[in-house]
């Protein structure tokens, strides 16, 4: 009885076991991201019309997924999220170039340091009265922008 018992273990781990490392290796594929954001695709990226793409889900990319300049060419010169993101493909991965430090308007150029990436452009976000403290951040007329806050005194 033992033996008997101890066989269908056996087996049942054996069978287990396997399914568990393939679906736990599909999953790594799915969290190989940075933090889970997504880009949702411009309707013109995809080349057809608002009526067409009501009747599909949109395509979506998330953040930091893979991609060869080459082979997998899923993200380059893709534009995302309405024109305020634009999709290369950096050392393998999908960099938006219009905010990312490390790959600024084009893949490898950094921001220096204080300096942030505003529609692909590297600001020095400390004293820009249209980026104070981070993108897109205008300071009122007449306010300067000073160690990131408008009007610091």
């Amino acid at each position: 009885m033992a033996l008997t018992m101890l066989k269908h273990v056996s087996i049942l781990s054996l069978t287990i076991i396997p399914w568990f490392l393939i679906l736990h290796s599909c999953s790594a594929f799915e969290t190989d991201i940075e933090d889970g954001e997504v880009y949702l695709v411009d309707t013109q990226s995809l080349g057809f019309s608002i009526q067409a793409q009501s009747r599909y889900q949109p395509k979506k990319v998330k953040k930091g997924a893979r991609c060869d300049a080459i082979t997998n060419n899923i993200c380059n010169g893709i534009s995302v999220n309405n024109g305020t993101g634009l999709l290369q493909c950096c050392k393998k991965h999908c960099r938006n170039v219009l905010g990312d430090r490390n790959n600024c308007g084009t893949c490898g150029q950094k921001c220096g340091f204080g300096k942030l990436c505003c529609k692909g452009k590297c600001i020095n976000v400390a004293y820009n009265v249209d980026h104070c403290g981070k993108c897109n951040v205008k300071c009122s007329s007449g306010l300067k922008c000073e160690y990131g806050t408008c009007g610091y005194a």
